[in-house]
């Protein structure tokens, strides 16, 4: 089996299958071939055995079994896999993109980071070289106009003067590479909020393009023309799926058309769909994200022109957080410029998988086919069910859920990309089901199904029907993906896995580095401090046991020292202990008041001095 050959082995079998299709005028991808290899592999008719090694023989049908399949433009199956495979290898949701975004203006601002980061200017005039770096920097890393533009350079100067003078370039040379780095980003973020304060006021903005604008216009143009897009598309197959079931009630009727080709084309518009859904909710999402946008903008330029309009001066703290926040708002503007263009971008080149169908079926033969045929929609055929469910009580094995009993029924993981797991397997055909009708739980799965009795059917035999599906995705192996069976046929392919459970063909094996360590003694160390390697040194510890044996020990006492013993005494611990002998006080003195009287003397000739003492007693104070 090709699951089981080494690698060398199955990139020699995509490579040949490559240059033979190239060879005949028709350029395709190693992912494709891979995954048309994978195709032929797993259908049971070309007779590819899971159980035994391919041989030469073996080898060579297949890669011409891939280069027939690759090579006939009249299949809608070959147009499905081409359509699953360039989503698979061209779509990334929000954060991969912008993520991937910020990795290439990364790169490409790189040689001038590092021609201002890694400078040692000493004179004049390699400062002012280094300076015009910055400003260039700063042009690129707004991608708000061009540095050949002279307008826009001479704002974005005048801009990084106000706040980052030529005279502090001493002290940014004195900078670390990584404090360099955070600054220059800080500067382009505050000449950029100033540069869209000054086109808000009308005093500048050359190169700067009106996004909020220019997005309330796209987006909805956008979201239309996706919407026309998807209708049309589920419109087609809804009348696909109305002659598929004419044509097994009335095979005659339809004696000269392909029932294969018919149901190839059901999964190549059912496929192109799910896609459109894709890029439609992102569509809103990004209507959303810019409806909260434009109320951010407005109110941070009301902010700003409160703060600064008819103020001298104003200090930086103040009014360079109001700036960055600007800027950091219109960096959102721009990452949903790009999303846009790349939903818009996505959706066009989608168009061309589902071209093969005004070739197979045109307008007019549809017409004619459905003569006298009733074509529902989705929403008809879940209408006609929806007083219609499985009564529980009937299966005493089986779970059902039903969204009155059901906490976040809306929330379960639904097997099958939502179609009825009875008719893909039965009918060969892709019938949206109805969750109202009951939802069956089975071995920690959920299936749906388009009708009662379709469920009654699939629970009599819930393991028997799922291994009629993975029979019909091996005949029709876009259907992998568009049933998200991606974990059924794993390991058939090793190098074959899913992104994640929305998006996924194929992608090699994940690898990383890895090691492992033993510990160096694992029992307790058993060192005998005793041993000696040296002979020399045992004969010396020998000899002097051989000496002790001949010495004696003696003892005696004398009449001082029978009667002694060892004595113990005790004492207390020195602790600390604070005493206090004196105290602060105070006292009060009577200011001594006495006053004289008679020294200006009278009528008499002798003067007469009486003295008065108005002093108070001490007693008294």
């Amino acid at each position: 089996m090709a699951g089981e050959l080494p690698q060398s082995v199955i990139k020699r079998i995509i490579r040949q299958i490559g240059l033979q299709c190239a060879a005949k005028g028709q350029s395709v991808s190693e992912t494709l071939v891979a995954f048309m290899v994978k195709a032929v592999v797993l259908d049971p008719r070309n007779d590819f055995s899971v159980d035994r090694i391919l041989t030469e023989n073996d080898t060579r049908d297949l890669i011409q079994l891939c280069v027939t399949r690759l090579l006939d433009t009249t299949n809608p199956s070959l147009s499905t896999i081409k359509m699953q495979v360039y989503f698979d290898m061209n779509y990334a949701n929000r954060d991969e993109l912008l993520s991937e975004q910020e990795r290439v203006l990364e790169g490409k601002l790189a040689p001038v980071v590092r021609a201002i980061t890694e400078s040692g200017p000493r004179v004049q005039d390699e400062m002012e070289n280094v300076y015009q770096k910055i400003v260039t920097y700063v042009l690129l890393r707004s991608g708000l106009g061009s540095p050949t533009d002279i307008e826009a350079v001479r704002e974005v100067t005048a801009a990084l003067q106000s706040v980052f003078p030529q005279a502090e370039m001493i002290t940014f040379i004195l900078l670390s590479k990584k404090d360099k780095e955070e600054r220059l980003k800080d500067l382009a973020m505050l000449v950029t909020g100033i540069r869209l304060y000054n086109k808000q006021r009308q005093k500048g903005g050359s190169g700067i393009d009106d996004l909020p604008d220019i997005l309330n216009e796209a987006i909805p143009s956008a979201t239309r023309t996706l919407d026309e897009r998807l209708n049309s598309c589920q419109l087609l197959a809804h009348r696909y799926t109305a002659l598929l079931e004419s044509m097994q009630e009335e095979p005659r009727r339809y004696s000269q058309l392909s029932f294969l080709k018919l149901r190839e084309a059901l999964f190549n518009v059912r496929q192109y769909e799910a896609f459109l859904c894709i890029l439609q909710s992102n569509a809103i999402a990004s209507a959303q994200e810019v409806e909260s946008l434009n109320v951010q903008f407005k109110a941070a330029v009301m902010v700003l022109k409160n703060t600064v309009e008819d103020k001298t001066s104003i200090e930086s703290k103040e009014v360079f957080p109001l700036f960055m926040e600007l800027s950091k708002l219109w960096t959102s503007f721009q990452d949903e410029m790009l999303l846009l263009n790349f939903l818009t971008n996505m959706a066009d080149n989608l168009q061309q998988f589902v071209e093969i169908q005004s070739q197979l079926f045109p307008e007019e033969m549809l017409k004619s086919l459905l003569e006298g045929v009733t074509v529902k929609s989705d929403e008809e055929r879940i209408a006609e069910t929806m007083g219609t469910r499985v009564n529980a009580s009937d299966f005493k094995n089986q779970e059902w859920l039903f969204p009155e009993t059901t906490d976040n029924f809306d929330e379960l993981l639904i097997q099958y990309h939502g179609f009825c797991a009875h008719s893909i397997g039965v009918k060969g055909i892709t019938l949206l089901g109805n969750p109202a009708v009951g939802i069956l739980k089975h071995k920690g799965k959920y299936y749906v199904f388009s009708s009662k009795q379709a469920a009654y059917n699939f629970a009599q035999d819930p393991d028997k029907f799922i291994q009629l599906n993975i029979e019909k995705a091996k005949k029709n192996a876009e259907l992998i993906q568009l049933l998200e069976l991606h974990h059924q046929f794993e390991y058939l392919v090793p190098h074959a896995q899913v992104r994640n459970a929305n998006r996924g063909s194929m992608k090699p094996t994940p690898k990383r580095e890895s090691g492992t360590q033993t510990d160096t003694h694992i029992l307790p160390p058993t060192i005998v401090t005793s041993y000696e390697w040296n002979e020399w040194e045992l004969r010396r510890k020998a000899i002097k046991l051989a000496n002790l044996r001949r010495k004696l020990t003696h003892a005696m006492q004398t009449d001082l020292s029978h009667m002694r013993r060892e004595n113990f005494t005790q004492v207390y611990l020195p602790k600390d202990v604070g005493t206090q002998t004196k105290r602060d006080n105070s006292s009060n003195v009577p200011k001594p008041q006495i006053f004289l009287k008679g020294l200006r003397g009278g009528s008499s000739p002798t003067t007469h001095m009486v003295t008065v003492d108005l002093t108070r007693p001490l007693d008294e104070t």
